[in-house]
């Protein structure tokens, strides 16, 4: 059985799929697709941004139920009005540190700022899957991966 770890990042999933496939990621219908039977998740993480709103604990109670642990960072508004709640240092330590009791992982994002982690996880001999809106990835995080899944509509709620 394949040990596989899962990593998200969830603003950067939601607002692509929003924005590219005018849609809502479908954490379940991914989680059936990529979980399947002859692998096993040893760790699967969603990174996303704190605004204590109800909406949003619903939606991260909802990530717990499938069987991710969320961390959380809180959304930080700098005196100039612009906004910082990144976790690309997060991401990429949790990543570095689960590749030595892993198969393979797989990382939900389209940032192009992973693609340093991903050559150096190759380097290492692991196997690191993309899932990611195509027109919105990264040509270098899409060139970085070992295999780059597209997100289209399959994986997103039907309305």
């Amino acid at each position: 059985m394949e040990k596989i770890a899962i990593f998200v990042d969830v603003q950067n999933i939601y607002y692509t799929v929003k924005d590219g496939l005018n849609g809502q990621f479908d954490y379940n219908n991914f989680w059936s697709k990529v979980a399947v039977e002859n692998e096993s998740v040893e760790k699967a993480i969603a990174y996303a941004i704190d605004r204590s709103d109800q909406k949003q604990i619903q939606f991260q109670n909802i990530l717990r139920g499938i069987g991710f642990k969320v961390k959380l960072k809180p959304y930080i508004t700098r005196k100039d009005g612009s906004a910082k709640g990144d976790w690309d240092v997060g991401i990429t330590i949790d990543m570095l540190e689960a590749a030595s009791d892993v198969d393979r992982l797989v990382l939900l994002s389209g940032d192009g700022d992973f693609d340093l982690l991903l050559d150096r996880l190759s380097s290492l001999g692991k196997t690191v899957d993309v899932y990611g809106v195509a027109h919105l990835t990264a040509d270098s995080l899409i060139k970085s991966a070992s295999r780059f899944f597209p997100i289209d509509q399959s994986f997103t709620m039907q309305k």
